[in-house]
């Protein structure tokens, strides 16, 4: 199906990869992953045991402000840097080991970090972006779960101009995977919705590499 020519997953497991069509990567959503009670919880415990921060981020060369709210919470040494920004883990929270060892378990993987984005509303946003760091390695792991407000997950093909992009909506409780060549091949963003007003949480968790960890440094 398809809406303002672009192809719309339907409410049910959606993937990306060899037998979809769609080539270079592999993304599966889990809708309703988190039966809502339990994301209802969790959603409460992650707005108010976090603590949220606007970052600076470089973006074409110019330092601003996060359109959103984020934190990076795990494994100590597990650094990660981005858009000009470099974050130190904070300690994981039990909520957050919590839903760690539930995804873990479908993921078949472990992870030894997690980046939090709060969207206050509509206005908060994700530019298009691939999480194609040098310490996530070549075929990253990335599994993203949704808490709140439903946002549009938009992706697209970099080199591909005919592939149309593909937009997937993720609900409350939701779960994303991305692995394989999906962020070498594909780009994807939480575009602007000016009618949201509710928030929306999001918990990507990822495992930096080894070698990309170094012994924290003493402080004076």
């Amino acid at each position: 199906m398809s809406v303002s020519g672009q192809k719309v997953a339907a409410a049910a497991e959606f993937r990306i990869g060899p037998d979809s069509g769609l080539p270079d990567g592999e993304v599966c959503l889990i809708p309703g992953f988190l039966p809502k009670e339990a994301a209802d919880r969790y959603l409460a415990q992650v707005r108010r045991r976090v603590d949220w921060e606007r970052h600076v981020i470089r973006i074409r060369g110019r330092s601003v402000a996060s359109p959103r709210l984020s934190a990076w919470h795990g494994d100590p040494g597990a650094s990660y840097a981005y858009s000009g920004l470099s974050l130190e883990p904070r300690p994981w929270l039990p909520v957050l080991r919590e839903l760690k060892s539930r995804i873990e378990q479908v993921c078949d993987a472990s992870f030894n970090s997690v980046l939090l984005n709060l969207y206050r509303d509509g206005s908060d946003h994700m530019g298009w972006h691939s999480d194609d760091e040098p310490e996530l390695g070549d075929q990253p792991l990335i599994a993203s779960v949704s808490l709140g407000a439903s946002r549009r997950f938009r992706l697209r093909h970099k080199r591909r101009r005919e592939l149309e992009p593909v937009v997937v909506t993720l609900d409350h409780g939701s779960l994303l995977i991305m692995r394989g060549e999906t962020q070498r091949f594909w780009k994807h963003q939480i575009s602007k919705s000016k009618r949201l007003l509710e928030e929306r949480v999001n918990l990507t968790f990822r495992r930096i590499l080894p070698r990309s960890i170094e012994a924290p440094q003493p402080t004076a």
